[in-house]
């Protein structure tokens, strides 16, 4: 479907991390401000809720069985029904306040934190990793609101979003120990335009991101160049992820509640418009990857 369609509306109030399960054939997404967890059949065209009360704003499959989760308390293992356990709530003297997330080829996860606050110093997020047997490390730093993050397909480069900084980072990624080198700006977003915010790499090594504010989803070359603008009935876009049997299928999640920020883009109007709720897909015969599965214990 070579046309932005509507899937699900939930009117979720911070749609995000959509994640296609390879195993079910079936999407997980979580409203992060709704504490709701859903899973989509594309076969059947059904949706349900998975989860009620369970803050989740970032979140991979774990080989163990469940997910490995991060919300503005830490990191988490949910078995995802009842059970999750602490993995880490404090680095190196802050809150592990956690943001998007995403598994490496080795099985560790990786997370963004955020501490975004215009009245103080607001540069303290990390990206923290969290090795299978359990330790945290902190990989950057420096950072003002952590968001999506994705490997280029020979998994060489790791991209990372800076919303509030509207920046998209490229570091050099070691896949034996898990740490970064050599961090450059991949795209700086204009300020006319959205926040960059969720983001997902195709097989081809070109760089989707969603942006917030900005009504669609943007495809950057591996140069950084803009290729592509999609556009979406909803003022806060706000992630995206392949899915189907040939990873072809794109769903988009956006977010019903308003958030005013300073860094919104001139004009924009917080308190007029269609702001999101829903999930959207779209076929443009692009084919993406599979993310990749943790192997956490603790």
């Amino acid at each position: 479907m070579t046309e932005l369609a509507v899937i699900a509306d939930y009117g979720d109030l911070c749609g995000e991390n959509p994640l296609w399960d390879e195993r079910t054939r079936s999407l997980y997404w979580t409203d992060c401000v709704g504490l709701k967890f859903y899973r989509y059949h594309p076969a059947t065209g059904k949706h349900e809720l998975m989860k009620d009360g369970l803050e989740i704003n970032g979140a991979a499959f774990n080989q163990p069985g469940g997910f490995v989760i991060s919300n503005n308390s830490g990191i988490w293992l949910w078995d995802g029904a009842d059970k999750i356990e602490l993995v880490v709530s404090e680095v190196d003297g802050h809150k592990c306040q956690m943001n998007d997330a995403i598994a490496d080829p080795a099985g560790r996860f990786l997370a963004g934190s955020w501490f975004y606050n215009p009245t103080q110093k607001y540069d303290l997020g990390k990206l923290i990793r969290v090795d299978t047997n359990g330790k945290v490390s902190i990989v950057d730093e420096g950072f003002h609101l952590s968001n999506g993050l994705g490997f280029s397909p020979d998994c060489k480069i790791l991209y990372f979003t800076d919303s509030a900084a509207r920046l998209i980072y490229a570091s050099d990624y070691n896949i034996k120990t898990g740490t970064i080198r050599n961090r450059r700006v991949f795209v700086k977003v204009p300020n006319d335009q959205g926040l960059p915010d969720g983001l997902t790499v195709d097989a081809e090594g070109f760089v989707w991101s969603a942006q917030w504010y900005g009504s669609c989803v943007v495809r950057y070359d591996p140069d950084g160049k803009l290729e592509r603008r999609i556009l979406t009935p909803a003022k806060q876009t706000a992630c995206l992820a392949f899915g189907g049997p040939d990873l072809t299928d794109i769903f988009i999640t956006t977010a019903a509640k308003s958030e005013a920020m300073p860094v919104m883009p001139p004009g924009y109007d917080p308190n007029s418009g269609y702001f999101g709720g829903q999930l959207y897909h779209l076929n443009l015969g692009i084919q993406g990857k599979a993310e990749f599965t943790a192997n956490i214990s603790v």
